[in-house]
């Protein structure tokens, strides 16, 4: 069986959009509400959005501290654990996976064959038309609302760029999502990425497109700044946030380390520099 989790926050608009997308590709979608300070009519508004879909539990609701990244990762391991022999998908609700061969079962079935347990993968940001950081649209499709697909978060704020994305539920994942442990070690450090439970970047790895930079980024930003604590990252955010508004709050599609193509379906193949920006992400 493969079953998906998520922790939900914030980016309730991104929802309906998210459903769409993985639904056809997992068994069961698993949804943790994140509540917070300002956040407490979240339970509800998921709940509408939901409603009738059968693919779809609402395993846990948890109150906690704003922008707490190590909770989240907790809440992923902790969730994935119930199932530790399935295989999990973890995405964050701004986290669209694009795997090899558009096939999400195939990838699986062959991780079976060849013994290995866990998936790894990486960044693609969007960003609107033009660099724009745009609205977010419940109507059109996601990925022509975000057409421009490149890397930039890791050349503005050295914000980690690696995921983990597919693997068996006694995976335990690292905060940030980035990395695992295995027997008791974090992946970067022992065997680094060669360990035989991991299969091979160079013929798998997701590419995770990250539809994080909408309009109301820029405010989130500024929020994770202001709580100012390590566990919420906001050295990298502020960082961030005073990179964009150097330019304006627009990113420069035109800047040639970034990378960026049109990538207007979600089609694996479609972004072309994919193997030449996962070598520099294993490289990071």
């Amino acid at each position: 069986m493969i079953r998906l989790v998520t922790v939900i926050g914030h980016g309730i608009n991104l929802l309906p959009h998210f459903i769409e997308h993985y639904e056809k590709q997992v068994d069961e979608i698993n949804i943790v509400i994140y509540e917070s300070g300002i956040s407490m009519e979240l339970a509800h508004d998921i709940r509408e959005i939901v409603r009738g879909n059968k693919k779809i539990k609402i395993v846990k609701t948890v109150r906690h501290r704003i922008f707490d990244w190590e909770k989240i990762t907790q809440l992923y391991n902790e969730i994935k654990s119930t199932y530790p022999n399935d295989w999990w998908v973890v995405a964050d609700i701004d986290e669209f996976h694009l795997y090899p061969y558009d096939n999400l079962r195939a990838m699986i079935k062959n991780c079976d064959v060849y013994g290995w347990d866990l998936v790894r993968g990486g960044f693609i940001d969007r960003i609107g038309k033009n660099g724009e950081f745009v609205d977010i649209s419940s109507d059109n499709i996601l990925f022509q609302q975000f057409p421009e697909a490149g890397f930039f978060r890791y050349p503005m704020s050295k914000a980690c760029p690696n995921k983990v994305c597919v693997m068996k539920g006694y995976v335990e994942i690292t905060s940030g999502q980035h990395y695992a442990k295995i027997d008791g070690h974090t992946t970067w450090r022992w065997q680094g990425w060669n360990h035989p439970l991991i299969a091979p970047y160079d013929e798998y790895s997701v590419q995770v497109h990250h539809f994080k930079w909408d309009k109301t980024s820029i405010q989130r930003m500024l929020d994770v700044c202001n709580v100012n604590e390590e566990y919420a990252f906001s050295q990298e955010y502020r960082t961030m946030y005073y990179a964009i508004r150097e330019i304006n709050f627009k990113i420069d599609i035109y800047n040639k380390e970034y990378m960026f193509e049109v990538v207007d379906e979600p089609k694996y193949n479609k972004y072309k520099q994919w193997n030449k920006l996962i070598n520099k992400i294993v490289s990071i």
